[in-house]
């Protein structure tokens, strides 16, 4: 096959329409998933980081109605509502004010409910405890609820991504080598503004290990910060 060169300046014109869209979706996909993780001393109630922010009480997340979807609550924790409620736990052992998933169960998915669909600025979340319920580890899905065929809780064999949510970040925090147990922050943000403008966020969390029944994170707090 033989290019004339009006091929190649249609070609060029072509590329030169389709770049502004090109780099709007790059623009728009830049999450960021900042990990911290305090251990020994520097594990407090506090829940002090150096670039992860610490819980607050009067954010966005604290007015959200909370959904167990998929899983069970363990009978020995806290319920969701403690996800929200901005009251930490005292220490590394604290099952009563921490909400985690029925022992030896699959993990599972919960949701936050705004009640109307609102920018979201960043999703911060925590977990404390002295050994394998430390880690995180969960997909976090998003939506506002109005594609067609929305399924608002889709069960343990659908892909969320097929009925009208969005997959915003990937957390994984158990670390490659050293102490598993501990404190760790999680912050997901945006480098190129605000996360997006949902109504819900669906939380698809899985057991940080499968060697006995106690691997479902202790899940401390849930922050939703809205855009200012």
């Amino acid at each position: 096959m033989t290019w004339k060169s009006q091929d190649f300046g249609f070609i060029i014109a072509v590329l030169l329409c389709l770049a502004p869209a090109l780099r709007s979706q790059v623009l728009h996909s830049q999450v960021k998933v900042t990990v911290e993780h305090n251990t020994g001393s520097a594990a407090t109630r506090d829940f002090k980081f150096k670039t992860v922010p610490s819980p607050v009480k009067d954010d966005a997340g604290a007015g959200a109605r909370l959904k167990l979807v998929v899983g069970e609550q363990d009978a020995s924790g806290a319920p969701l509502s403690a996800l929200t409620d901005g009251v930490l736990p005292a220490d590394e052992d604290d099952p009563g004010r921490n909400f985690f998933f029925s022992a030896g169960s699959d993990g599972g998915r919960f949701l936050l409910d705004f009640g109307r669909a609102i920018e979201i600025a960043q999703v911060n979340t925590y977990s404390w405890h002295s050994d394998s319920r430390a880690p995180q580890v969960y997909n976090l899905f998003a939506s506002d609820g109005a594609g067609p065929g929305f399924n608002v809780s889709p069960d343990s064999k659908t892909d969320p991504a097929t009925c009208g949510w969005k997959l915003i970040a990937t957390v994984d925090t158990r670390p490659a080598q050293g102490e598993v147990g501990g404190q760790y922050g999680v912050s997901i943000t945006d480098a190129s503004g605000p996360l997006g403008k949902f109504r819900y966020l669906l939380f698809d969390t899985v057991p940080t290990e499968s060697d006995d029944p106690w691997g479902n994170t202790f899940y401390s707090e849930v922050d939703v910060v809205g855009r200012k």
